[in-house]
This record gives structure tokens, sequence and C-alpha cells, in this order.
């Protein structure tokens, strides 16, 4: 089992303040987790095990596996059209939700429920702990007003790893499926460079068994998207992120693109702490194995590695030009 990477902050961002009158998160009541039948390996999508090498885990993807029980599902649906009124949209999304977790004690204590991240551990077979930045705990994607268009883009994650999972009742839909591209990023960006979408026979859309069930995902290494609707309908979804808490490995985020949609007033302070987390355990680790040595460029080198996340962080927050990234670029 593995404890929070950083504990969930006391105080409440600016703008942001708790709902009243909701049902406490109780595990014994709204969890009823079970393991998927199957995982999949990025080696399966056609990654190298070189590329595969610095990335948090090998899995790729798992088959749909039970989260909540019939009283969670019910709990957390009603959460879900609580938060709607906080709604955003962006290029990619035409109706999300973000920072639920500074607005829900129920669905803050549900993405950190140790049970949980204890499944999910088994389940990414390593080590992980919920995400250092709680924006990335309990995403919620609504159905757009607009029919034309995907729930969300083709895209890769700006985290390394979480679960998708249906809050609403899939079965209800007519259309609105999360799918996901067997292949890997750089066979989709060759596609979106000739405006192609993914190969239908390479293009899986996973099975959900009713609200509550989730499939864990490897977000920054598989391409996937929430298909458009055919039929108006509630499509509800949520996305919980999770860190390896092996921080010696690649970071896999791409934090800039949150300057699009995220509040500053919660973002920088996330994002900073996060760097801070991987900065302080890398020089923790030179700290405890710095061998003596006269060559200054592997002293150097290893003092490099060990601050780099903190100086991309301070780079990218004082860059200005910002694009969000996915497949779909020149589309609506």
């Amino acid at each position: 089992m593995t404890d929070a990477a950083i504990a969930f902050p006391d105080e409440l961002p600016a703008g942001f303040q708790w709902f009243e009158n909701e049902p406490a998160f109780d595990p014994a009541v709204h969890l009823a987790l079970e393991m998927p039948e199957t995982v999949t390996h990025l080696q399966e999508f056609g990654y190298s095990d070189k590329e595969i090498s610095r990335k948090a885990t090998s899995v790729a993807v798992s088959s749909p596996f039970r989260v909540l029980s019939s009283e969670g599902a019910v709990a957390l649906l009603e959460v879900a059209r609580s938060l709607r009124q906080h709604a955003i949209s962006c290029e990619r999304i035409e109706n999300m939700v973000r920072g639920g977790c500074y607005r829900s004690r129920f669905l803050r204590d549900l993405c950190i429920d140790p049970s949980l991240t204890e499944l999910m551990c088994e389940i990414y077979q390593t080590d992980v702990a919920p995400h250092t930045m709680p924006l990335h705990l309990g995403h919620m994607n609504f159905s757009p007003d607009d029919l034309s268009k995907a729930v969300d883009k083709w895209h890769h994650d700006t985290l390394p790893l979480d679960t998708v999972m249906m809050v609403s009742d899939p079965a209800s839909l007519d259309g609105g499926n999360f799918e996901y591209f067997v292949g890997t990023k750089q066979e989709m960006e060759v596609l979106a460079e000739k405006g192609l979408p993914p190969p239908a026979d390479r293009v899986v859309a996973p099975h959900f068994a009713g609200p509550g069930y989730a499939i864990a995902l490897h977000g920054n290494m598989v391409v996937h998207r929430g298909g458009p609707l055919n039929k108006p309908g509630e499509r509800i979804s949520m996305v919980n992120g999770y860190v390896s808490t092996n921080t010696a490995l690649d970071d896999q985020h791409r934090h800039v693109d949150l300057k699009l949609v995220d509040p500053p007033e919660a973002l920088f302070a996330e994002w900073a702490r996060h760097a801070a987390w991987r900065g302080k355990s890398r020089l923790e680790a030179l700290l405890n194995d710095l061998e003596f040595t006269a060559d200054h460029e592997i002293v150097a080198a290893r003092l490099e590695d060990a601050i780099a996340d903190v100086q991309q962080a301070i780079v990218e927050m004082k860059q200005n030009d910002v694009e969000m990234h996915h497949y779909e670029r020149g589309q609506k």
C-alpha cells in the first residue's frame, strides 16, 4: 500500500467552497472493488522496451472493473450533477469540471481512498499514489451541448496514469463511447498530420457494465477520446489521476496545457508542490547514494537531473504561448 505522495491541502483555493448537506463517503457502503479480468501492456500497442523503460508502468489499459456499489454510484451521480453548474469548456472538451475535490468532500474522499489506491497499485503493477495535484482528482466530463462534437477529442493525457469511470448509466446512451487507439502516439501523430482518424479496426470501445465501472489507463501513452453522442443523453464520466511514487522515472506530465483550463489560484501552487516533491525525492536519492568521484561532469549531471522538474516548472510557468495538444488540430 502506498501513502499519499502529498497530503490533500487543508485550505481551499480562492473561489472554492465545500458543498453542504452531501452524504459522507463511506468505503464500506460506497465501494465494491473488483480486479479487472485483463490488462494490456504497452508492448502490445507497439512501444519498444526502451520507450517503456523509464515510464511509470508497462501497463497500457485494463478491461472495465467495478469500483462503486449501487449506493456509491447513486451518490456519485448526485455529486456530479451538483458540480455541473461549475462546468467550463476548452478546445478539446465542451463541458468539464475541474477542481471538484475542492467542492465535494464525498468526491475528495473517494478519489484518495486508500483501498482504491491499493487496488490501483495491483492493477498498474507498481506503487502509485493519488495525484499530487488535486485538480487531477475527480475530473468530470459531461455531454456536449452540440451533438456534432465528441465528448473529448482524440488526445493523450497531460498526466501519466488515470482511471476513467462511467458516472451515468452507459446503457442509457446512444453513442458517447469511451474509445482508445491500439497504437503509439507517434503513429497517431502521422495520422493527424494527414487529417485522418485512427483506423476503425484499431479502435477499442470497452463495455462498461454500468455506472461505477472504470478502466485503468496509461493516459500519457494511450491515445483515446470520448466519442460523440448520436442522441441527446446524460453522459458523465470521471477521470481520477495517479502518480508513480518512483520519482527516478520520467515525470510524463504536460503541465503547461493546464494554464488554458485551470484556475491560477489553484494551479500554480499545485504545480510547484508537484515539482518540489519530485525534486526533494531526487535530491534525497543523490544525498544517499552519490559516490566520491573526480569527474565533475558526472556530479553536475546528477545535480541537473535532480532539479530538472523544478527548472522545467519555472520555465513553463513563465511561458505565454501555450497551445492545447490533441490530434484533431484544425477541427472545430
